[in-house]
């Protein structure tokens, strides 16, 4: 491990209030958050009224004289900016301050540089961070040589980027092919789900709601868990077998944040699609967050952006083991249940619903199957929910209900 990597980083962040009523210092706590989980100590915040940020140095010249002060009084090794900066931004602030400095894009970035596990994931955090830092490429060949280590520099900002920007350019093409390879096969994965009948629920919601929380709880899934930003990156999916013998198909989703970076947005959408292409939207709320209505705007927002509006959404306050879980509503979802995945409750009545939304697409059949025919009835037991079963001398009468994908199989002649 390099020395800078043993250095605590202790950190000032720094935003920006635009107009009255923003809620700046609400943006710079998740900001801290955020900062804690990339492993930085946050030492001091600090807002600075402006009509617009500074073009040249994104705070005035008194701030920075200001931070300056801060900084030594406090200790503190670098600075973390609300927005995203530009490079002649970030430039002249390191100058000035002779200092790390990082802005909230590069921080979210170096977060899923350090969470992704599988290789699609390590794929779109590697493209984010190389369309990040191709515009920026020139103006940080000196910052990069002298950051050392710590939060910002993880992934391929190790390679330091500053050797040519056409071989930036020819990774970002290599990296979108691998990615279009894994878009295929993640369609095909799509398609079979739907040619097998089986339905999908997309499970969404802001960073740290308790979206993989519900996942292990309903399916027994080890995903990991912290109460952390962003603690689980890559998508997970699992069978979940309903009480009445039905089966449905969870998928975890990443976590939306408040001003998500356009970066990620474009690298993620194969994962982010997922929600687009399910049946169900299971958006999890942590109940227990005083801004869990603002986050919930932004996770419709976000849905919104990506396509998967119209989907039956099913809102779940979560948390309910905490206090401040009262007077919550969705207004814009289809149900809404109060539940805690730490401790089950309202899991029963999820389940109750599922079923109930599961059984309202199926089909009722009754007929009389010969024998040679067994391995349709195999499809309904899979696939669908056996009513009934009598064997007899010409074959087997079943009543059944099925979905419309499967109801043309087991209906052939």
């Amino acid at each position: 491990m390099e020395y800078f990597d043993k250095i605590e980083e202790r950190v000032v962040l720094i935003g920006i209030e635009q107009q009255s009523g923003e809620d700046v210092w609400e943006s710079l706590d998740e900001l801290e958050e955020l900062a804690r989980t990339a492993g930085a100590v946050t030492v001091f915040k600090l807002v600075q009224s402006r009509e617009a940020p500074h073009p040249g140095t994104y705070i005035g010249k008194g701030k920075i004289e200001e931070v300056r002060a801060l900084m030594a009084e406090l200790d503190a090794n670098g600075i973390i900016c609300d927005d995203e900066l530009s490079p002649a931004q970030m430039n002249n602030l390191e100058r000035e301050l002779s200092c790390k400095v990082l802005d909230r894009t590069l921080l979210i970035l170096d977060i899923f540089a350090s969470h992704a596990v599988t290789a699609e994931g390590k794929i779109q955090v590697e493209l984010a961070q190389l369309r990040y830092r191709a515009a920026r490429l020139v103006g940080l060949r000196e910052s990069l040589s002298r950051l050392g280590g710590g939060i910002g520099t993880r992934g391929p900002g190790e390679k330091k980027l500053e050797t040519d920007r056409r071989l930036v350019r020819a990774r970002i093409t290599a990296l979108k092919e691998e990615l279009a390879q894994v878009e295929k096969h993640r369609a095909l994965l799509r398609g079979g789900r739907e040619r097998s009948g089986r339905k999908v629920a997309a499970i969404v919601g802001y960073t740290n709601a308790g979206k993989s929380t519900l996942l292990n709880a309903l399916t027994g899934a080890d995903v990991l868990t912290e109460d952390k930003l962003f603690a689980t990156l890559d998508p997970t999916t699992r069978l979940l077998t309903l009480p009445d013998g039905q089966e449905i198909l969870l998928t975890d989703t990443v976590g939306f944040i408040r001003k998500l970076p356009h970066h990620l947005v474009e690298a993620f959408k194969s994962t982010l699609e997922e929600a687009v292409y399910a049946d169900y939207i299971l958006h999890v709320v942590d109940a227990s967050n005083p801004q869990a209505e603002k986050q919930m705007h932004v996770v419709y927002d976000t849905l919104t952006q990506l396509g998967a509006a119209g989907h039956t959404i099913i809102t779940l306050f979560n948390k309910q083991d905490r206090e401040g879980c009262a007077g919550l509503r969705d207004h814009r979802a289809d149900e809404c249940l109060k539940v805690s995945a730490k401790t089950g409750e309202g899991l029963p009545e999820l389940l109750d619903l599922l079923m109930r939304l599961l059984s309202d697409g199926l089909i009722t059949i009754e007929r009389l199957y010969s024998y040679t025919e067994a391995g349709k009835i195999a499809l309904i037991r899979q696939y669908g929910q056996l009513l009934s079963e009598e064997y007899e001398e010409n074959g087997i009468r079943v009543t059944a209900r099925v979905p419309m994908e499967i109801y043309t199989k087991v209906e052939a002649d």
